[in-house]
């Protein structure tokens, strides 16, 4: 590999930025000041810092983010704030893009990567990765609608997988519910569809997991962190390179 390609893939700057940074002799590869970006360098085995400080080479980067509502879930967009606004500069620098989408009123766990082949397992119908996310409801939800999200609703374009519907909370008075859904696929507006298939309205939506990963109780809405080794570790089941 190519000594600045090595130094963009570690976040340091753009390649302009990397060539000026050579030409200032802050670049020591195996303690010698390497000022050309051209030379071959082995990024597992070469000690490569910069101000003497050691760099760690990444290819894939993985962040959690707690995607608030008004935000749209893509890499640009002309009218509205992207969740890629809401990272740190590294991240648009290694081009990491949104693991599906939440609508621009839904809240929640959302997972950006660059790396490709854990998106698309992670999207794949026949991977079936569950995803959970928690409704508040202008209607009460009854056992029969239980019974429905288990069979499988039918919508205008398909039919949905079975699904879960859990019963947190009902309001009698103000005719409102609280309930948890687990689906296996990510259709348009599913949730939210399949809601009102039983004659309700979802009126708050939030994601709260994917697969195994939980969202961080932590991170406040607009939050995000780099996921962690144990949050890594939920996607080895899934057999992808890490």
């Amino acid at each position: 590999m190519r000594l600045d390609k090595f130094l963009t893939d570690c976040g340091i700057g753009t390649r302009s930025q990397v060539k000026a940074i050579l030409k200032q002799k802050r670049i020591r590869v195996n303690g010698k000041i390497e000022n050309s970006g051209k030379i071959q360098v082995k990024e597992n085995q070469d000690q490569i810092t910069l101000d003497r400080k050691i760099l760690t080479h990444e290819t894939f980067v993985y962040y959690m983010l707690n995607k608030p509502q008004g935000v749209i879930s893509a890499t640009e967009d002309e009218r509205h704030k992207t969740v890629l606004d809401l990272l740190d500069p590294a991240a648009r620098h290694k081009e990491v893009f949104p693991v599906g989408r939440l609508d621009i009123d839904t809240e929640g766990l959302l997972l950006l990567t660059n790396n490709g082949a854990l998106a698309h397992a992670l999207l794949s119908p026949k991977k079936h990765v569950e995803k959970t996310y928690l409704a508040r409801i202008s209607g009460v939800m009854t056992k029969e609608d239980q019974e429905r999200f288990r069979a499988g609703i039918s919508l205008k374009d398909f039919t949905c997988q079975p699904a879960q519907l859990k019963i947190l909370e009902v309001n009698e008075d103000e005719q409102t519910s609280l309930v948890e859904v687990t689906i296996a696929e990510g259709k348009f507006h599913q949730v939210k569809r399949m809601v009102a298939a039983c004659g309700k309205e979802v009126t708050y939506l939030k994601r709260l997991s994917m697969g195994s990963l939980q969202l961080d109780p932590s991170l406040k809405l607009g939050e995000f962190h780099r996921l962690t080794p144990s949050e890594l570790k939920s996607f080895e089941k899934l057999g992808i390179d890490l």
